[in-house]
């Protein structure tokens, strides 16, 4: 019976002991963070930026690889201002289709976590999500002096206000201005107009041609003057013999 009560004792003692073992090496929970709507909307400066996110349907994809335990390289999005769109001309935004409008919010958006000490080092063009950039339809160049980040796109030159939301999986700055894409809003240079060609048939005259003309003009009127002076001279010798006679 005592040999009985040792042998519960000891297995209790190693359940417990394994319990506790197992819950200590149990992995740990995903990363919960909020979605890129609700970290805007904290800031109550981005109520365009969010209309656009959800038009075009990436607030979705980005809260879906948020959601994801273990993201690949994470995303840095430059977040402009109300402000900001403000200070574009007016119906601009209306004037865009719907595929430039994805690629316009795509545009501010790295595939990649990026931190502003990153920017320092980093290889230009940086890709976004709006396309390659090895056909310069989307250059996205960053710079940074000291504290202050430049970003230029070709259209505009912007510089990173401050810091909205920052963790392991996900960066969001604030933009003085609406990151305008050489693809969308580059100008498009006017060709040179055609040079004026001369219709074959129409000729023109060479000088030495109306040089000529003109001499033989010349000449034609000086004979007929010459001939008149002749007729003239024997008509007054022949009224002179006649009249002696």
């Amino acid at each position: 019976m005592r040999k009985q009560l040792v042998f519960i004792f000891v297995f209790l003692i190693i359940f417990f002991h394994c319990h506790e073992t197992l819950a200590q090496i149990a992995p740990a929970p995903p990363l919960k963070v909020d979605n890129i709507t609700s970290i805007l909307e904290k800031s109550g400066q981005f109520t365009t930026f969010i209309k656009l996110l959800k038009a075009t349907q990436v607030a979705d994809q980005l809260n879906n690889e948020l959601s994801t335990p273990n993201p690949n390289d994470g995303l840095t999005i430059f977040a402009p201002g109300d402000n900001a769109f403000s200070a574009l001309k007016p119906g601009t935004l209306n004037s865009l289709s719907d595929q430039d409008k994805l690629s316009l919010v795509q545009f501010h958006i790295l595939p990649t976590l990026m931190s502003t000490s990153q920017f320092q080092t980093v290889s230009n063009p940086l890709r976004t999500q709006a396309g390659d950039v090895k056909s310069g339809k989307f250059p996205l160049n960053v710079t940074s002096v000291g504290n202050q980040v430049n970003i230029t796109t070709g259209v505009v030159n912007a510089t990173v206000a401050n810091t909205v939301y920052s963790d392991r999986r996900i960066a969001v700055y604030q933009v003085d201005q609406v990151l305008l894409p050489l693809q969308i809003f580059g100008t498009t240079p006017v060709p040179a107009p055609a040079p004026d060609v001369l219709d074959k048939d129409v000729s023109v005259p060479s000088p030495k041609a109306s040089k000529g003309a003109d001499t033989d003009s010349s000449g034609a009127v000086s004979f007929k003057f010459h001939h008149l002076a002749i007729f003239s001279l024997g008509f007054a010798v022949f009224g002179t013999i006649f009249w002696g006679l």
